[in-house]
């Protein structure tokens, strides 16, 4: 794994909007050919919009791209034509993201998905659907409808991206501990090393290649400090990022004059920040063997110590013991992905009826919520008297005037639905009665 660029920045967290295609208006067309003086209709319908994918991907570590994009919108549907023609549908637009990329609603903050897996997939906005073509409304009864649906809205959402790497082992430790050295030795990745504390701003992934095929993602992570679980120091920035590593890794230098307090001290930090690094495994590992009084004291005092966990002595410069602690790391990071459970698969799935509209009281009438109804509303023509005749059809077969009625809707009484917005004058929707206005609240 190539280390980012020296100017390249991590970002963790990005706001991004996403716009997706409209879809194509049908076309109201008649044949007409030579001799045929009475040809029936025949205009296609609009092509679908594109949608917006987002897609899990091995070969990013930051969501920098995104934060210089911040709006994305997928092509619309082309518009049918006639002859039976229908229009193009607008390409899918695909984003790409790192694995480990909570995707959550700007708004509420829910979360909608969360991309592990290499080229795991989600569809964030769907693109609107095409109109249907004045031929698409030939019936026994009606030869020649002289209208066509609009094409429907593409969906519109913003969303908050929050990246939290996932590495088999992650580094933990106080600054200049050295955990990039170790990082550095063991891989090829090329973090900034220097002699004062806080070199390392952002997280760095490297891979570990051993023998047999074998291999290990680790990631250094910025210096832990007391009360970086309250925000100190880097703080919450980056003890995200420890959450979803298998091993943890306790980096110590062996000349620190109480390494027990500074193991209390980031596994304190760890614990209060989130319950779950309790339940991961853990190695102690005390840096700096190649200095002579750091070797001659984890020999005499450290090592015959009694641990709770396996403890390792290495200098990360020279390479000592650093090749049976990765053959150990190997073994207990195995052991931790066969042990972790994959979600439950449903045995069966339910399907419950949704009703295709809500109606509730308004202090001048009533407003109507529902997607169906909605989208019929959006696609239609209101400027074409054939298509409102249409629509007071398919809203009568949706039981809207029944409901309304039922909800002792009077003459004069204002219905919204959406940003639309019609005088209610029993069970008819038309341009003589209605005063249709339609108020796009954010043009």
């Amino acid at each position: 794994m190539k280390q980012q660029g020296k100017n390249r920045l991590f970002i963790d967290e990005v706001r991004i909007k996403l716009t997706a295609g409209d879809g194509g208006n049908g076309c109201v067309s008649f044949r007409r050919e030579k001799y045929v003086p009475k040809g029936g209709p025949d205009g296609g319908d609009g092509g679908n919009g594109g949608s917006i994918y987002f897609q899990a991907t091995t070969k990013l570590h930051t969501l920098i791209d995104l934060k210089y994009h911040a709006h994305w919108i997928a092509p619309k549907g082309m518009h049918g034509s006639g002859n039976n023609r229908h229009g193009k549908n607008g390409k899918d637009l695909i984003i790409s993201v790192p694995c480990g990329t909570i995707i959550r609603d700007w708004e509420s903050g829910e979360i909608l998905a969360d991309l592990k897996e290499n080229e795991q997939q989600f569809l964030a906005v769907k693109g609107g659907k095409g109109g249907k073509g004045n031929a698409r409304f030939v019936s026994s009864t009606y030869q020649t409808p002289r209208f066509a649906e609009k094409g429907e809205k593409g969906e519109e959402k913003e969303f908050l991206l929050e990246l939290k790497l996932i590495a088999d082992v992650g580094f933990v430790g106080l600054p200049n501990a050295g955990k990039s050295t170790l990082l550095s030795s063991i891989t090829s990745a090329k973090p900034k090393i220097a002699d004062y504390p806080f070199t390392t701003l952002t997280p760095n992934l490297g891979v570990v290649s051993l023998p047999g095929y074998r291999t290990i993602t680790v990631a250094d992570i910025p210096g832990i400090i007391e009360g970086a679980s309250e925000g100190k120091g880097l703080g919450h920035d980056f003890l995200k990022h420890i959450e979803r590593t298998r091993v943890l890794l306790f980096l110590i230098d062996t000349g620190d004059p109480e390494p027990e307090n500074t193991i209390e001290i980031l596994e304190h930090e760890l614990e209060a920040y989130s319950p779950v690094f309790n339940e991961k495994p853990k190695i102690y590992v005390f840096n700096k063997l190649d200095i002579t009084e750091n070797y001659n004291r984890f020999n005499k005092k450290i090592k015959n110590k009694k641990w709770k966990v396996p403890i390792f002595g290495i200098s990360a410069v020279t390479g000592k013991g650093v090749k049976p602690l990765l053959n150990t790391i190997f073994h207990i990071v195995e052991e931790a992905r066969n042990n972790e459970k994959d979600e439950p698969i449903p045995i069966e799935t339910r399907y419950v009826y949704e009703a295709p509209f809500k109606i509730y009281k308004e202090p001048d009438g009533f407003r109507v919520e529902g997607k169906r109804v909605f989208r019929v509303l959006q696609m239609t023509d209101f400027e074409n008297e054939e298509a409102v005749q249409y629509l007071q059809r398919v809203l009568t077969h949706m039981g809207l005037f029944r409901a309304l009625k039922r909800a002792k809707a009077k003459d004069g009484d204002l219905i919204y639905i959406g940003d639309y917005e019609f005088t209610y004058s029993g069970d008819i929707i038309s341009k003589d009665t209605s005063e249709y206005r339609n108020k796009k609240k954010h043009e």
